[in-house]
């Protein structure tokens, strides 16, 4: 089971890969996602390897779709896949990190309480998010890394995001929230909460929420990504996700 349900996930992530970006291009054993509005974004351009690949050919790949950016990635699901991939892109000067695939199914939660909102309200807190992660990055690449979410729309039919507010009515945490009715499945995205309410429980306003929306829509199983060495991952865990699988990420400069 845990296996079926990891080829799955895989599926839904290569599927909505493809629907958010402004164009692809196809290869043996995988595709590039590109979308030239967000250009400085490697979520939004990059290689996912979602099948049988030539992992010697990979560098070269990348050089010729991804050349015209500032960065190269290439993704690559599945474990046996990815560790043949290994070594001709780290020879090639990538460096890798992993996230976990983890999966929820069983009982909801009783309580929710974020709600639904667009963009807009999210712009403040998600650049305030984006300049502590990373402090060093111009402001350019802050502005892209908020406004590429418009893109997600793209991704699913059902495309939501979700936010808890303080008492004042400021956004304190949010997520994406991706539905799949069809196939019952369902993705939780990019869960932050701003640091001036860390250790207030909106993160775990959202998380309920999204399980609770992703039950009423049809959707009893509920994924997420989570880095392997971070903290994340271990919260999720408390709260029922599985680790299933991982997704192995190589990235580099240009």
């Amino acid at each position: 089971m845990p296996g079926s349900e990891l080829r799955r996930i895989h599926a839904f992530v290569s599927a909505f890969t493809r629907r958010q970006a402004a164009r692809t291009a196809d290869f043996p054993g995988g595709f590039a996602a590109l979308d030239d509005a967000y250009a400085l974004s490697r979520g939004n351009n990059h290689l996912l390897v979602d099948g049988p690949a030539d992992p010697a050919a990979l560098p070269a790949r990348a050089e010729e779709l991804l050349g015209h950016l500032p960065h190269r990635a290439v993704y690559v699901l599945g474990e046996t896949t990815a560790a043949a991939c290994a070594g001709p892109l780290l020879a090639a000067g990538y460096t890798r990190s992993d996230c976990v695939v983890m999966a929820r199914t069983g009982p909801v939660p009783p309580l929710g309480g974020a709600r639904e909102v667009d963009l807009p309200a999210l712009r403040v807190p998600m650049a305030e998010s984006w300049r502590r992660f990373l402090p060093d990055v111009e402001e350019e690449v802050v502005t892209t890394l908020v406004e590429r979410r418009a893109a997600r729309r793209r991704g699913a039919d059902d495309v939501r995001f979700l936010a808890s507010h303080d008492e004042f009515g400021e956004v304190a945490s949010w997520a994406d929230l991706y539905l799949d009715p069809a196939t019952g499945l369902a993705q939780i995205e990019d869960l932050v909460t701003a640091e001036s309410h860390l250790g207030q429980g909106h993160a775990g306003v959202v998380l309920d929420t999204a399980l609770r929306l992703a039950a009423q829509a049809g959707c009893p199983t509920v994924f997420l990504l989570a880095f392997a060495d971070n903290w994340p991952r271990h919260w999720y865990a408390r709260r029922g996700f599985v680790p299933l699988g991982t997704v192995a990420c190589f990235e580099r400069a240009s």
